[in-house]
Order: C-alpha cells, then structure tokens, then sequence
C-alpha cells in the first residue's frame, strides 16, 4: 500500500515536471513572436500618437500654450514607446537568432516598426547654445504641418546660435528692442519659459537617473547577488585568503604590530603571569580574525569586478534609452555657460586645467589610481600608474585646447582673452 502511494506521488510528481517542462518550451519558442508583437502594439501606439497630435494641432492652433502642454505630454510617451520597441526589438533579434525560428508574418510587423523608427533615428532633442533673452520667432500656424513629431520636437527647441559678423550684444540690443515692440512678445517669453523648466526638469531627472540607477546596481547585485556566490565558490574551491601581495603584507604588519604590543605590555607589567603559551594563543586568535577579515576584503574586491561592470551596463542603458534626457542635459549645460560672466568662465577653466592637468595634477591621479586598484582586489603597479599620469593629463590638456579653440573662442572671444590674461 505504502509503495503504490509514493509511486503514484512520483507520477504525479514526474507529469508536474513534465506539464512545466512543455509549458516553459512553448514560452522559450514564442519569444521571438511575443516579443515582435510587442514592438508592433508600441509602434501602432506611436502612430496614433502621431494622429492625435495632427488632431489637436488642426482644433488648437491659435493657442500656443495649449500646443507646448500637447507636445511635453506626447514626447513623455513617445520615449516610453520608443524604449519598448528597442528593447523587444533586441529581444526578437536575439531570441530568433538562437533559436533559428523562421516566421513568414513577422516582415509585415517589422516594417511597420522600421517605418516609425525611421522617423526618430536622430536625437529627439536637438538644442545648442542659445541667448537667453533672445525671442523666438513666432511660427506660422497655417503653414505647420508635421509628418511626425520629431519634426514639432526639433521645431519646439531653441534654435542654434550661429556666428555674426556684428558683435554679439548689439544684435542682443536690437533684438530686445524688436522684441519690446511685438504685441506677442508676453505669450512668447512665457512659451520660452515653459520650454527652459521642461529642459531644466528633464535635464535634472536624467542627471539623477544617471547617478542613482548605476549606483544602486553595482550596490544591490553585489550586496545580494554577486558578494554570496563569490563567498560560496571560494569556500568550495579557492582557500587562498589573499589575493595580492599587498594585502598579505598588510595582514602581516598588522600581526606583527599586535605581537609587538603585547611583548611591550608584559615588559611594562600591564599585562601579570602571562605564560607563553597565552601569549601564543592571542597571537593565533588575532591571525585568524586577520584571516578572516582579509579573505572578505579579498571576496569584496572581486565582486566588485562585476558589480562595476553591471553598474556601467545599467549607465549604458540609461544613456542609449533615454535620448531627449541627454540632450537636454547638454542644452543645459550649455545655457548655464552661456550665462556666466567672461571672468567666471575664465575661472572654471583654470580651475579645471590646474586640478587635471595642473602642476600638481600627477599626485591626486596617482592616489586616484592607486584607490581604484584597491577597490578591484589589483596589486597597484607603479610602472603603469606612472605611465598614465605620463599620458593621460596630457590628452586632456589637448581636449581642453581644442574646446577652447573651437567652441569658446567662437561663442565668447572676451572668454578667452581673459583667460589668457588670467593663466599669464
């Protein structure tokens, strides 16, 4: 009785594993499928995005205000849908690849999705220095007419400055007081506030994004995830403790610095009838806390191997999906330059020149090389430590040249004469 009951628990038991085990090959096999299908619906989303917007541009196109409101609304969903279409387009490509699965329905799907991404292959955000009282040229509504919404995207944002042959506070002059006296200069400085607090909040939140979301990646996989398993494998397979030579001198001074203080206690008489034989057990308590604390450190310093890589891959991801947050940082950083005095951005060049590239630079690159190599688990190698302070101070003073050559003496001349006066 008892053997015909656990033989029928273990058939019971076997077709459960077999159910799931069917189960999970027809998911496995239908990735490539769901995933295209996935791509499709966002695609489908997007063009209807597209359609609404035409929509409310034909019934709103007297009201500025209202167009701005429409356009930050559908931009936030058009990155949403976009992300998706890339991620499961990835999806598709690699699931389909590995699993050789040939499906004849999926080319209609796949150029509908190709025929929106054709659309927005570029930034969604395009922007570049601007003048901050400069007005924009209101646009004719009667002539707007977008095939997408890249197109109103590109359109909402500042325009690029470009140089002139007159200096550029005079056309800042003539343009405020041709500004003063058009009748819809209040609705234009208030479009142009609403699209700056968009730049500004969309550049602050990708700003944090790129910080937080690596951050906690490289913490939490190796907290939780990468720290165990590095525990569990060189328990069962490496004994070694120290992974450098570095650390075993480390360990080693600290061992000696303990034997050598309990021998200067017992010869000030702290330390009453203590037996060798004591004294020999404390020193075998202390090296195998050392050991201990040091096969740790040496687990932590390998983790944090991995742990960097995902962070740089979570940093990745957030840059390549978040397009429009990018470049509205860069807009960002753009206007708070453009906005500095001459002597203030004179400044923070030499600033940053003399804390990289300055005289003093190589001492803080070598405590930065050094730390960085602690932090991998890596013996730090004076050779190759030297050799970049040798080389890499010295591209970043060509990049800082080339910028202010190319970039700063175009935007602001007075700039670079004041800082060529400053660094003399």
């Amino acid at each position: 009785m008892k053997k015909s009951l656990l033989r029928k628990n273990k058939e019971i038991f076997l077709q459960k594993i077999s159910s799931y085990s069917q189960s999970s090959y027809r998911w496995l096999i239908a990735t490539p499928g769901r995933a295209l299908d996935k791509a499709y619906q966002a695609a489908l989303k997007i063009k209807s995005l597209e359609a609404d917007y035409l929509t409310a541009q034909t019934q709103a196109q007297a009201t500025n205000n209202f167009k701005s409101t429409i356009i930050e609304c559908l931009q936030s969903d058009l990155e949403k849908y976009l992300a998706i279409i890339k991620i499961n387009l990835a999806e598709f490509k690699v699931s389909r690849f590995l699993l050789n699965s040939q499906n004849s329905n999926s080319w209609e799907k796949l150029v509908v999705i190709d025929e929106v991404l054709k659309k927005y292959r570029t930034d969604i955000v395009e922007t570049s220095v601007v003048e901050p009282d400069r007005a924009i040229e209101k646009p004719n509504n009667s002539q707007v007419n977008y095939s997408s919404l890249q197109d109103e995207f590109i359109n909402t944002q500042s325009t690029p400055d470009k140089t002139s042959v007159l200096p550029r506070s005079l056309l800042k002059t003539f343009q405020t007081i041709k500004t003063d006296f058009n009748s819809n200069s209040e609705a234009e400085v208030l479009q142009n506030f609403r699209r700056s607090r968009w730049v500004t909040q969309t550049a602050t939140r990708c700003m944090l994004l790129l910080i937080i979301i690596p951050l906690l990646t490289q913490q939490l996989s190796k907290e939780f995830l990468l720290l165990p398993l590095v525990e569990k494998f060189r328990s069962n397979h490496n004994p070694e403790i120290f992974i450098n030579s570095e650390m075993r001198e480390e360990a080693f001074k600290e061992l000696q610095i303990f034997e050598e203080g309990l021998k200067f206690q017992s010869l000030l008489g702290e330390t009453s009838n203590i037996s060798p034989e004591d004294t020999e057990l404390k020193i075998k308590e202390k090296a195998n806390e050392l050991a201990e604390e040091f096969r740790y450190k040496s687990n932590v310093a390998i983790s944090n191997v991995f742990a960097d890589l995902l962070g740089l891959i979570a940093f990745a991801g957030v840059v390549l999906t978040n397009r429009s947050g990018i470049s509205a940082i860069k807009s960002f950083l753009d206007s708070i330059m453009y906005n500095l005095s001459d002597s203030a951005k004179a400044f923070i060049i030499i600033m940053l020149t003399d804390i990289f590239v300055g005289f003093h630079s190589p001492h803080g690159w070598e405590v930065i090389m050094e730390g960085v190599a602690n932090h991998l688990g890596i013996e730090p190698n004076r050779s190759a430590i030297f050799l970049f302070i040798a080389t890499f101070p010295v591209i970043l003073d060509t990049i800082f040249k080339y910028w202010i050559f190319r970039y700063l003496n175009r935007i602001s001349p007075s700039a670079v004469a004041t800082f060529k006066n400053m660094n003399e």
